[in-house]
């Protein structure tokens, strides 16, 4: 059972959006106008929701980026700081809209999304090594591809020179992701983003086999690919093995992915192995998915810690 008594600082560099979610019979067709049947105002963003996990599993959670200054960036930070996570370092930017993402769901779960940066693509390189005193003094950073790339390569460029351990969720990806953001401690895509970044169709454990030795070679040290169901892939320089995932009714896998990446980054640096990070990451992605919406969903570090114990 891990131990949760150690005290962790994560800083989440990274996005923060609100999500506003129509559920409806069925999408539009072009021209026409449809009645939804409910409206929901949930606050989101890959970094955000990766910084609320990481603060439910226990850390001492830091977010880094940029809102707008409307209500969206108050009611944003606010929703975060309400979850203990530090917000000194959350910048305002004038005369610029917070990130947005109209999000329509059917019947089916299926969604159709328009996204807005908003302030999200005013996270400079400049922000970033203004910072540097937080990034120096974390224990690992987490960062995701939601904001300019360019401030993702120097926010690893300061971790990587004060021995931060760095972990990069490689969402969403980009055309050409430079390679000098693979050289971080773990990678963890989905299957879907791991095809992507190596062109390996990922339809056994053989392939997650090879699209892990595969960025592994380009630089990422630890290589983890999130499978759902299956579980997660690990491979490192002792090879490649599967964790398996643990069994939940999942009705709604938007967030898993990102309660797995704080959860994981949580344990690893608590306790550095690996292996059993993956299964406290599982165990986190697990809960995630068998609630509804996104920062709503993550477990707390006992709901964690029980489903953790009822497989061990």
């Amino acid at each position: 059972m891990p131990d949760s008594t150690i005290p962790i600082r994560v800083t989440v560099a990274g996005s923060i959006n609100m999500d506003l979610v129509l559920r409806c019979d069925h999408f539009p067709q072009p021209g026409t106008t449809i009645v939804a049947r409910s409206y929901d105002e949930i606050s989101g963003g890959k970094g955000a929701n990766q910084a609320v996990s990481a603060a439910k599993a226990g850390a001492q959670a830091t977010m880094l980026g940029r809102v707008g200054e409307d209500a969206f960036g108050e009611r944003l930070t606010g929703r975060l700081k309400e979850q203990g996570i530090d917000c000194r370092h959350v910048l305002s930017t004038p005369n610029c809209e917070s990130g947005l993402a109209m999000i329509m769901v059917d019947p089916a779960a299926q969604n159709s999304i328009i996204f807005i940066e908003g302030a999200n693509g005013r996270f400079t390189p400049e922000d970033a090594l203004g910072l540097r005193d937080v990034i120096e003094s974390s224990d690992v950073v987490l960062l995701q591809l939601e904001i300019p790339l360019e401030t993702v390569r120097e926010v690893i460029r300061i971790a990587k020179a004060a021995k931060v351990r760095v972990i990069l969720d490689p969402a969403p990806v980009p055309s050409a992701l430079p390679e000098a953001l693979l050289q971080v401690d773990l990678i963890c895509p989905n299957e879907h983003e791991a095809e992507q970044l190596t062109g390996i169709t990922i339809d056994s454990v053989d392939r997650a086999s090879a699209a892990a030795a595969s960025l592994h070679a380009k630089g990422a040290q630890h290589v983890v690919i999130t499978m759902g169901s299956r579980g997660s892939f690990l491979f490192d320089e002792n090879g490649g093995r599967m964790i398996p995932a643990f069994i939940t009714d999942a009705v709604d896998t938007t967030a898993a992915g990102d309660a797995f990446a704080g959860a994981l980054a949580v344990y690893w640096a608590q306790h550095g192995d690996l292996d059993q990070a993956v299964r406290f990451g599982n165990a986190a992605g697990a809960i995630a998915a068998s609630r509804m919406g996104a920062q709503p969903s993550m477990g707390t570090r006992s709901e964690i810690e029980a489903l953790w114990g009822s497989i061990q």
